[in-house]
Order: structure tokens, then C-alpha cells, then sequence
């Protein structure tokens, strides 16, 4: 690259569709929308498990089967060690109940606190899962960078099998078993499991093998039925923001479909009772913005065992009760981010006063920052500006924890690994994936950081990354925007990472505006082609650019609005275009 990309307005591009062979059953939006996405055929779009990718292609998982059903016949006592957000809460739960399940007499659990603690399998931790008697530590979306807490539970004389689906490291932990579709020459086809999906899929191997040897017969037990734990993984796999492959679909599809029939954990039925959401008509996005951030919350603010609770409780009461103290957190951390996010602003602000050009990657910090919040912020201002964003937090007199968010085209964990090659002596560790890493390193290094992040960016980022494309689905005919197609775009797929949700775009006369809740813009829109009006909303947009403008081009979604018992169709405009007045 020869020059620092400088922040440009968004632009409209509408999405290549290939040939196809859909069902001409399915709307003609939809089969547009579809193929966009590479859904080309009716096989695509069959999301039963019959088509999961099979257990044994999955790297390690003889291994990692072996060892658990050594621990179960010989009734060792096996501790899940998770990470402390929705993916690792959610993987803890389904396999402290999938093992239960399978007759486990002993199993427990423990998640680090991240402000004494740290991420991962540390030897503190470790000197935890000692002292509780632990035959075999099972981890769960993490582990893969544990080099030093796996060698010393081995050298407690601990069995450790780690599951994970982060990068691994130049340097492997000597674990017995590792299960990480992301291992190099791992032949799984699918990438893109969340934590909660590779722990899914050992336990459905451990079963397979159980059930080979006979083990339920010989204890009198019946086979467990492991579709009651898709709730989980459609609920990890969502929040951890992992794309939505093929596979992804199918276990995200089938988790949704057990929730809307009522039949999920309790914790999860009483956080969507906390969020207000209706579990007949729960969408992958209320996974997403409403379940996954308040199940978050504990890891944040507080600790991620209550939320781990309240998915493991049987208890509807006690489910609710943990629920409800999961969402008052979940508003002192909307607060706090709050706050954060201004400072933020502000210190761009201030650098764009000082004559500071943008830079490639943005390093952002405040001695007042709350650690568990940063990477939320990270990702707020990574929206806004388009470009990797690193936002930091004290953590010591002297050392600072970094959570990094990025963009398509800019693998900030690679980039972590090539600044952690040419200055060996900067980070003290890191970790993480294509699009979201954690680092650490010394308070006095952070000048030097923020030089090395930008040269690597510089050095391996291409220009066009940094170019703020809106890629839509093309326009929809006003006489099909109508409550039929809404409800058919919502319900046709999970939708979320790399397969997102359908957004179209066209040009619109404003023919009413009004404020409501302080900054939204609530508007009666019309079409130069026909009379009908429709209804529309737009966030955060009272003053934006646009907002007085008489005519817009627009990207919006072709959303149901529920109000008062009663749906209609209306428009939720994502991004707008001044195009006179």
C-alpha cells in the first residue's frame, strides 16, 4: 500500500447473483437472495442433521473419546475449564450435561474470572482444578495457546483434552488429546465451528462409542438424546459471531427450531423472557442482540459462572432469577460502554484537532477503561471507522490487556503473530481469530505498539480493505413489500456471520418524519414509480446528513413490526444517501 486510506461515506453495491437452480416454489426475492449466497440448489437449502458433517472427520476426536470413556469407566472426577463468554459458557453447560447424561458420577466445572485470572487454562487455574480433585481437565473454547497451564496439569499428573477453535500458536500445549478443526492438516470441512460446536461433536462421538461397548445397556440407562443441547450450540454459535457456514446453518437452524417448540434449557427460556422475546418467533439475530450480550454481561462485569448457572438449571424459578440478575448487568454494562465509547470518540477527536492522520489500525486507551468492556468498545468504533481497532485496559501498575476487532481482508491475529515475530520481546501474549484477538503487554510498550500495528497493517493489509462497502440484495418491487415477503426473508434461514440477513436498497421520497426516543427517526416513505406509502425506521439518525433531505437512496431491511398485538411491514433503514432537499 502507498497511502494512509482517509475515512470515505459508504457506497451501495449490490451483490453478483449466479446461475441457479432453486425451486421456483421460493419467492423470486428469495431465490436472488439465496443464490447471492451461494445457496444455489434445493439441496442447500435441506437444514435437517441428517446432513451434519460425520464426528469422525473431525481431527483428534478418537483420542479425545478415548480419554473420556476411561475417565467414565473408572469414575474420575472431570473438570471443564471454559472461557468466560457465551460460546464458553454455552460449551461448559452442554458438556457438564452431556456427560451427566451419559452416567458421569463426577463432573465439575470452573471458568476464570478474567480480572484475577486471566483467558485460558492457566497454572493458577490449574492449582483450582487440583484442589477439587480433578482426574481430567476438559476445555472448552479454549486451551489451544495453554502451553504453559497443560504442562503444568501434567506434570500434577492430570489427563488434559482440550477443545477449542482458536488458532493455534507456532508452539502446540502437550495436551493427550486436542480437538480444534483450525489445527493444521485438520481435514474437518467446516472451519468455522464455535467452541460450543466442537464440544457438541465430541460428545456426539463419545456417545457413538458408548453406545458400541455397550456401556448404556450395561448400566441400565437409556441413550441420551443429545438434540435437547442444540439450544446451546445455536446460541454459542451465534453469539460468538462465527460464520454461518452450511454446517453452522444446520446445527443454528435446528437449535432455533427446539426453542420456538418450546423446548429448550430453562436458562435459556428465561433469558428470552428477560429480553422480552417471544420464543415462537425467535430469530437467529435475537440470539445474537438480545440473549448472547446478557448471558455476556456476567463474564464482563462480574463472573461467568451465573451464567453458566442459569444454563444448567433444571429449575424454571431459580432459572429466572438468575436470568433477571444477568440482564440488570447486562444494563450496567450498556452504561459503561456508554461512557467508554464517548471517551473514545473523543480521543479520535482530539488526535484528528492535533493533525494526526487516521491510521491504519486505531489503538485507543483511558487509565478509567473497564477491562471487561473494551472489547465492545473495540467493536463499536471498528463499525464507525472501518479499520482495525484495538482498544486497551489497565490491568496492573504496569501491564495493559488489548481486545482487538477487525475488518474482512485484515486477519488481526495474523497480524498479532507477525508483530509478536519481528518484536519478540512486545506482547507478552495473544491469541484469538480472523476478526476479533486478545493481547497483553507492558504499559511503557504501548507507543511501540501502536507503530508495530499500523507497520504489519501497512505491510499485509491491502487499500480496498479499508473501503466501507454496503453490499445489497438489489431492490425490492413495491408491490412485494408486503407482511408475506417480510415474514418469508426472517424465517427462510438463520442469518448472521458471512450469510447476512437480506438488505436491499432504492430510492424513496420522504413524505412524513418525526422523532422518537430522542434520536430515532420514525418516517412515511413513498416510491416515484407508484402511490403506496410505506412505513420506516431509522436508528441513531435524527441528525444525520440526510434526515431533512426530501428524496434518499437507501439500504434497508424489509422488516415485521409488532406493535400492540398487530404486525405490519415496515422498512428499517441501515444506511441512507442524500439525494435532494
Amino acid at each position: 500500500m502507498t497511502s494512509n486510506p482517509n475515512s470515505q461515506p459508504s457506497r451501495l453495491v449490490r451483490r453478483t447473483v449466479p446461475t441457479h437452480a432453486l425451486p421456483a416454489t421460493l419467492h423470486p426475492v428469495l431465490q436472488r437472495v439465496l443464490a447471492a449466497r451461494g445457496v444455489v440448489d434445493a439441496a442447500a437449502l435441506e437444514l435437517s442433521m441428517a446432513g451434519l458433517l460425520r464426528t469422525d472427520q473431525l481431527g483428534g476426536i478418537d483420542s479425545a473419546v478415548a480419554l473420556l470413556v476411561e475417565a467414565l469407566q473408572a469414575e474420575e472426577k472431570i473438570v471443564f475449564v471454559a472461557d468466560f463468554d457465551a460460546d464458553g459458557a454455552t460449551s461448559c453447560a452442554l458438556g457438564v450435561r452431556a456427560l451427566i447424561a451419559c452416567g458421569a458420577t463426577q463432573v465439575d466445572y470452573v471458568v476464570p474470572n478474567r480480572f484475577e485470572y486471566g483467558y485460558g487454562l492457566t497454572p493458577p487455574i490449574v492449582e483450582l482444578v487440583v484442589a477439587r480433585g480433578a482426574n481430567l481437565i476438559v476445555t472448552v473454547d479454549n486451551g489451544i495457546s495453554s502451553v504453559q497451564g497443560v504442562a503444568v496439569a501434567r506434570s500434577a499428573g492430570l489427563k488434559v483434552l482440550i477443545t477449542d477453535h482458536h488458532l493455534p500458536g507456532a508452539k502446540l500445549p502437550q495436551a493427550n488429546a486436542i480437538v480444534n478443526p483450525n489445527m493444521a492438516g485438520d481435514e474437518f470441512p467446516s472451519k468455522a465451528l464455535a467452541g460450543v460446536g466442537v464440544i457438541f461433536y465430541v460428545m456426539l462421538a463419545l456417545r457413538a462409542e458408548l453406545r458400541r461397548i455397550g456401556w448404556f445397556a450395561e448400566k441400565g440407562r437409556s441413550d441420551p438424546n443429545f438434540g435437547e443441547l442444540l439450544d446451546l450450540v445455536a446460541l454459542g454459535t451465534v453469539a460468538d459471531v462465527v460464520p454461518l457456514d452450511a454446517n453452522n446453518r444446520r446445527l443454528v437452524a435446528q437449535g432455533l427450531a427446539r426453542i420456538r417448540s418450546g423446548r429448550c434449557q430453562a436458562g435459556i427460556a428465561a433469558l428470552l423472557k428477560v429480553a422480552g422475546r417471544d420464543p415462537k418467533r425467535l430469530l437467529a439475530s435475537d440470539l445474537a442482540f438480545a440473549i448472547g450480550p446478557r448471558l455476556n454481561a456476567a463474564g464482563r462485569l462480574a463472573d461467568m459462572s451465573l451464567g453458566i448457572e442459569c444454563l444448567l438449571s433444571d429449575d424454571p424459578p431459580r432459572a429466572l432469577a438468575m436470568a433477571g440478575e444477568l440482564d440488570s448487568l447486562n444494563q450496567q454494562r450498556r452504561d459503561i460502554e456508554r461512557d467508554m465509547k464517548l471517551q473514545a470518540l473523543d480521543l479520535l477527536a482530539q488526535d484528528r484537532l492535533d493533525g494526526k492522520p487516521l491510521a491504519y489500525g486505531l489503538c485507543l486507551f483511558d487509565p478509567t477503561w473497564h477491562q471487561g468492556i473494551i472489547g465492545v468498545v473495540a467493536g463499536r468504533i471498528k463499525e464507525l471507522y472501518h479499520r482495525p481497532v484495538v482498544a486497551f485496559a489497565l490491568t496492573g501498575v504496569d501491564e495493559l490487556k488489548g481486545s482487538a476487532r477487525s475488518i474482512p481482508g485484515a486477519h488481526v491475529r495474523d497480524i498479532l503473530d507477525t508483530i509478536a515475530a519481528t518484536h519478540p520481546d512486545l506482547l507478552s501474549r495473544f491469541g484469538g481469530h480472523a476478526m476479533a484477538a486478545g493481547l497483553s503487554l507492558r504499559a511503557q510498550d504501548l507507543p511501540r505498539f501502536e507503530l508495530a500495528f499500523n507497520e504489519a497493517i501497512a505491510r499485509h493489509v491491502d487499500a480496498s480493505a479499508f473501503e466501507s462497502w454496503i453490499y445489497t440484495d438489489g431492490d425490492i418491487p413495491p408491490e412485494d413489500m408486503n407482511l408475506g415477503l417480510a415474514r418469508v426473508l426472517s424465517e427462510a434461514m438463520p442469518w448472521g456471520q458471512a450469510f447476512p440477513e437480506p438488505l436491499f436498497e432504492g430510492e424513496f421520497e420522504i413524505h412524513e418524519r418525526r422523532v422518537v426516543g430522542n434520536d430515532h427517526l420514525r418516517l412515511l416513505l413513498g416510491f416515484k414509480t407508484a402511490s403506496q406509502k410505506i412505513a420506516a425506521i431509522a436508528f441513531n439518525a435524527a441528525s444525520a446528513p440526510w434526515a431533512t433531505a426530501t428524496t434518499i437512496r437507501a439500504a434497508y431491511r424489509l422488516a415485521v413490526n409488532e406493535y400492540q398485538g398487530r404486525e405490519t411491514v415496515q422498512l428499517q433503514i441501515e444506511h441512507a444517501e442524500l439525494v435532494s432537499g
